[in-house]
């Protein structure tokens, strides 16, 4: 394979990273939750959510990929000592979510073909660990998460055909919400973090950096692979809207235990709870994969060993929530406790982003970051921060 289509797959391979990072179990129940709360208004949540996530991959991934460092190595030169910091809350948080991925996949597979929850636990996390211990992982990776991501669309998709959505009010509100654009605000916020929070944000633009992709001269590429990113978690989103949308439009009221399972089974039967499984599954496995292969590239730079023992070190973080996922049960508390460090997460890390991209020693002395994204960027920064104060009164639920 020549340099050009190798650094093709690898682009789009940081894009589908990036979007089946983001598409988590926590992000289906999340969509559909919100779809039967404000029904076609949630379509105006969406497209801000996408606008303003969108500013967050652009601001993040050209700095980073500028430098060809890493996030943490981004904020140690900003301020020594921030960068462990940084790696910190994103290591600790991507592992408690990936032990609610490894429940999540559990539950596909027994949604799909009722395997016991233990046993879909362990299955998911030895598929997730064999990806890593391939002979060429990096590739692998790529490989699977696109195919995932494939999966869900067309899948959903299917889903949609069956539950014929109002298209049309969908799109006038998603425009002209009914609900409000005061009610709105909370739940805008919720998503950005949900879409770009936490170990999310970087996971393509890490990708790139191992996969050489660097400097000012690839930068429209990079670009291209952000926005393609964001594209892919938008498509399954608007997707999954108009799936839930079908249903709720009609009157029925979700479960709310899980109400994008619900969903496909009150829209389309026996066999569109089916194909919610195999959607929960996809979701989850990709996730797994996305969160264990980030959270470990945030530790490599700090230690050679890691460096040395990667995929090692990737395969004992997917072990590790397995093993806890399987033993504990239900992760509840600890997803609170892990959605509370990604809402602190986006601002910092955003923030650090942003401040490094004016110093020249840093991003080079012929680099100029675009005013616009910068400003934009501060204003995400703010609106994030918010949402990061507002997450911290979940922790109280951990001690109630």
């Amino acid at each position: 394979m020549d340099k050009k289509q190798s650094n093709k797959g690898a682009l789009l391979g940081a894009a589908f990273l990036m979007a089946t990072s983001a598409i988590g179990p926590g992000f289906l129940t999340q969509t559909a939750k919100f779809t039967g709360d404000y029904q076609a208004s949630f379509g105006f949540v969406i497209l801000i959510s996408i606008l303003l996530s969108v500013i967050v991959q652009l601001n993040v991934w050209r700095v980073l990929c500028v430098t060809g460092l890493r996030g943490q190595d981004v904020a140690n030169k900003l301020l020594p000592g921030l960068g462990y910091v940084v790696a910190a809350l994103v290591v600790l948080g991507g592992l408690i979510f990936n032990i609610g991925n490894v429940g999540g996949a559990a539950l596909g597979f027994n949604t799909l073909v009722g395997i016991p929850v233990e046993a879909g636990c362990i299955l998911a996390g030895v598929i997730s660990i064999v990806v890593f211990l391939m002979k060429n992982a990096m590739n692998a990776m790529d490989t699977i998460t696109k195919i995932l991501g494939g999966i869900m669309i067309v899948v959903i998709f299917v889903v949609i055909i069956m539950v014929n959505p109002p298209v049309g009010q969908a799109l006038k509100e998603t425009f002209l919400p009914s609900t409000g654009y005061t009610k709105l605000f909370p739940t805008i916020l919720t998503l950005l973090g949900g879409t770009v929070g936490g170990y999310i944000t970087f996971s393509g633009a890490h990708r790139l950096i191992d996969a050489g992709i660097t400097g000012k001269e690839n930068l429209k590429e990079i670009n291209k692979s952000s926005i393609m990113g964001m594209l892919i978690a938008s498509i399954v989103r608007i997707f999954l809207f108009l799936a839930v949308l079908g249903v709720v439009v009609k009157g029925v009221v979700l479960n709310p235990d899980n109400p994008a399972a619900d969903a496909f089974k009150q829209g389309a039967g026996e066999i569109g709870y089916r194909f919610f499984g195999l959607v929960l599954l996809c979701a989850a496995v990709s996730s797994i994969i996305g969160a264990a292969y980030t959270s470990v590239s945030f530790l490599k730079t700090f230690s050679k060993t890691i460096q040395k023992n990667e995929k090692w070190v990737i395969t004992g973080f997917i072990a590790l929530s397995t093993l806890v996922m399987t033993v504990i049960g239900k992760p509840a508390t600890l997803m609170v406790l892990a959605g509370a460090l990604n809402g602190l997460i986006l601002p910092i890390t955003l923030g650090v982003c942003l401040l490094a991209s004016q110093k020249k020693r840093i991003v080079g002395e012929d680099y100029r970051h675009p005013v616009w994204l910068l400003v934009l960027g501060v204003v995400v920064v703010v609106l994030s921060a918010y949402l990061g104060i507002t997450s911290l009164s979940g922790l109280n639920q951990l001690f109630a």
